[in-house]
């Protein structure tokens, strides 16, 4: 990325508004694939399909969940919807913002924060919920006229903070943001003008980055988000169910204390919302990029970002949503059971990659299925799913930086399989993990405990490919090769998507290793006209 765009990324980016051509396309597409999807179910389903018919039962289960999904995404899709135009706030608006900060966290990414909401143009009153107990702050926030609060030692890590914050303040408006967070000027005044509807309980505005050129984790963990923050959001405010993501939302505070204040755990944000939602609160989701934050820049991080995600879903998916289900509106429900069940991307992967290695050394095959008949059915499935998914990229809030192929994104999906899987397995045991705050700066180390998962299976991968090829070679008769061959290279070719994509979860671990040694924030210079560049060092 040059420097001219990466100064760009300063300025105020906005999603396209939709047009009727663009719903008459993307229901085209979906009954194209819908299409697909059926002709793959008349053909999937055939007697002599089943091999072993347990497995055939969990292989069907897994891959029509799949099907499933997809077809929720394109239903999603047909309601995209953004607001036609901000309204303008009124004046005198009580404003509150609350950012927190957490032993660890660096004292020079705050000054970049607080300096940024100085030029905020909208009044409001900045708070410091403070748990770090290490006077720097204190000071930092004085210099910077933030009111400081001494937070620390609370209950319930980020969440604990803001609820003992709501009780010592009295602003009607409150935007909580994340101290790697560094706010445009005009912030507020793209939320704020909405809540003139009583009923609007939260804003949500789009998530941009600023470090997203640092690393290749840092590339695909930004690509993961694009399209959340676009049309999927786009699409649930279309049905009026916007989530809030806890790093820039903005609530009213009789929201928040309609629900006993912000929720405590893992997936708080979610939870949140869940809450909001159920309370008959309406959300509004603005599709503009009115903030920068940051994005994991190391493997490491980054799994460890997935892994409280991934345990604090799966919690409320048993813990919270099954009693929420029934005050919330029909899309809704199925809004955050997609979302609840998100993450057993994990175990349903895992199930699949061990089927090539069950054929290999138990000649044991849940189906027998012709894998060409296969790849044919299902291309018409994944024209239409790549079509629709490229047709999108319309919605992107920041086309110029953001569209594209995001295979960065997908090979970080897959090599974190492995930590999904982990939570998943957390989750069936009742095991509980501590909030794990997200690290600002990039740990330079290519070995860690992510990476052991991936390396194995490189290992096994290769192992079985040896012993496939001694095997047909010196112990498979010649009379028995036409009648194993295609499913062996049908089983061997699923492998190999597996061991490139592993190949480059090693390869993201080890891109870290050669970052360089300043933190993504010192390169930011906030001008005295409340613009933004990067330096060039």
């Amino acid at each position: 990325m040059n420097t001219s765009l990466r100064d760009d990324l300063w300025v105020c980016k906005r999603a396209k508004v939709p047009a009727r051509t663009d719903l008459f396309i993307f229901l085209s597409l979906t009954l194209a694939g819908l299409i697909g999807i059926y002709k793959m179910s008349e053909w999937w389903f055939r007697t002599e399909h089943i091999s072993n018919i347990t497995l055939f039962v969990i292989l069907s289960a897994f891959f029509w969940y799949g099907m499933l999904r997809i077809i929720l995404i394109w239903i999603n899709y047909l309601r995209i919807s953004s607001p036609m135009k901000t309204p303008v706030p009124e004046p005198g608006l009580s404003v509150a913002v609350f950012t927190t900060a957490a032993p660890g966290e660096p004292v020079s990414m705050f000054e970049k924060t607080f300096k940024a909401l100085q030029n905020l143009n909208y009044p409001h009153t900045t708070y410091l919920l403070d748990g770090t107990e290490d006077v720097a702050f204190k000071e930092l926030a004085e210099k910077y006229g933030v009111v400081w609060l001494d937070l620390a030692n609370l209950p319930g890590a980020k969440a604990g903070k803001v609820n003992e914050a709501i009780r010592m303040t009295n602003e009607e408006f409150i935007l909580i943001l994340d101290p790697d967070h560094i706010v445009f000027p005009n912030f507020l005044d793209e939320t704020l003008g909405f809540f003139k509807d009583e009923k609007v309980g939260f804003v949500q505005v789009s998530q941009g980055y600023y470090n997203m050129y640092r690393s290749f984790v840092a590339k695909g963990a930004a690509e993961q988000t694009y399209t959340f923050y676009g049309p999927t959001q786009m699409g649930l405010f279309g049905y009026n169910g916007a989530v809030a993501i806890g790093a820039n939302c903005t609530f009213r505070r009789k929201a928040l204390e309609s629900i006993g204040g912000h929720a405590m755990g893992l997936a708080e944000d979610l939870q949140t919302s869940i809450r909001i939602h159920a309370k008959g609160w309406k959300s509004i989701y603005n599709p503009v990029i009115v903030s920068r934050g940051l994005v994991p820049e190391d493997f490491a991080s980054f799994c460890k970002q997935q892994l409280k995600w991934a345990r604090g879903i799966f919690e409320l998916l048993f813990d919270e949503i099954p009693f929420a289900l029934k005050h919330l509106s029909f899309w809704q429900k199925i809004s955050y059971l997609s979302i609840g069940t998100y993450y057993l991307f994990g175990a349903i992967t895992f199930f699949f990659i061990l089927i090539p290695f069950l054929y290999f050394f138990l000649k044991i095959v849940p189906a027998n299925m012709d894998i060409l008949e296969f790849i044919q059915l299902g291309s018409v499935i994944l024209f239409a799913a790549a079509a629709i998914y490229l047709y999108a990229q319309r919605f992107l809030a920041d086309r110029e930086t953001e569209s594209g192929f995001h295979w960065r994104g997908m090979i970080l999906k897959y090599a974190s399989v492995p930590v999904f899987f982990y939570a998943f397995l957390l989750t069936l045991a009742n095991k509980k993990i501590p909030y794990i705050a997200t690290p600002k700066t990039a740990v330079k180390r290519f070995m860690n405990p992510f990476v052991i998962p991936l390396l194995a299976y490189v290992g096994l991968f290769i192992l079985t490919v040896i012993g496939v090829y001694i095997n047909r070679r010196f112990f498979v008769p010649e009379s028995e090769l036409s009648f194993t061959r295609q499913q062996t290279w049908g089983m061997l070719g699923f492998s190999l998507i597996v061991f490139i994509q592993s190949l480059g979860g090693l390869w993201a671990a080890y891109s870290a290793v050669r970052l360089k040694s300043e933190d993504a924030w010192s390169r930011i210079k906030i001008n005295t006209d409340k613009s933004f560049e990067i330096k060039n060092k």
